[in-house]
């Protein structure tokens, strides 16, 4: 089977440096944190509007899944600005805001889980297995984040900075299994070349016939 070179590894290892690069970037400046985590809420909301509209049949379900969209957007909007201002004027953020986004991420949580619960068991919405289970967790990380005293925005650039550094060593573990079968192309390429070369070198180099020898020539008796 002939190989094909791929470039994938090099994908790969320079998504594994930008990771990695805004995984430290966040941990040492945690302004970013709060701009980040608001685009992340504004993104995740503003995407699912338009699948749930098309795919709920009830109108109950439209408007309690539309509600929770507006909260989260707006929440995400607010952290966006309050990341902003901060990195524009270079200031601090008041601790208030710290407290605000401790809430902002619980609320998040919280009401998504809350919301797939009324909608599966009181309105009777279909579902599968998986999102059960995943929104079990999405709902025990609400009321975590609502336990804990001491969270803030550095536990997020904690959690973020670990994600960031293992994202980026898969990729640069999986580039360089890459990068290994692209030498072996690479390797292929240069013998089948070499072995081209060398049955060039055993061709007869002259046109002139060559004299027949006598165990050619036929025997008459």
């Amino acid at each position: 089977m002939c190989m094909k070179p791929s470039y994938g590894w090099l994908l790969k290892w320079i998504l594994a440096a930008i990771l990695i690069a805004v995984g430290l970037t966040m941990f040492f400046q945690i302004d970013l944190v709060f701009l980040i985590t608001g685009i992340v809420i504004v993104v995740f909301s503003l995407f699912r509007v338009v699948p749930l509209v098309k795919s709920l049949n009830k109108e109950i379900l439209r408007t309690i899944n539309l509600i929770e969209i507006i909260f989260d957007f707006l929440l995400g909007a607010l952290m966006i600005y309050v990341g902003y201002e901060s990195i524009n004027s270079g200031n601090a953020i008041d601790p208030i805001w710290s407290q605000v986004y401790k809430y902002t991420l619980a609320f998040v949580f919280l009401a998504r889980g809350v919301v797939f619960f009324y909608s599966t068991v009181f309105l009777e919405e279909k579902t599968e297995q998986i999102k059960f289970w995943t929104h079990i967790v999405v709902f025990a990380i609400g009321a975590l984040i609502l336990g804990l005293k001491d969270f803030d925005e550095s536990a997020i650039a904690w959690l973020l900075l670990v994600i960031s550094l293992l994202g980026g060593a898969y990729l640069i573990y999986d580039g360089s299994r890459g990068y290994g079968k692209y030498r072996e192309y690479s390797l292929g390429i240069n013998t089948k070349k070499e072995k081209a070369k060398n049955v060039e070198k055993e061709l007869p180099t002259t046109d002139k016939p060559q004299p027949e020898k006598d165990s050619d020539r036929p025997y008459i008796s």
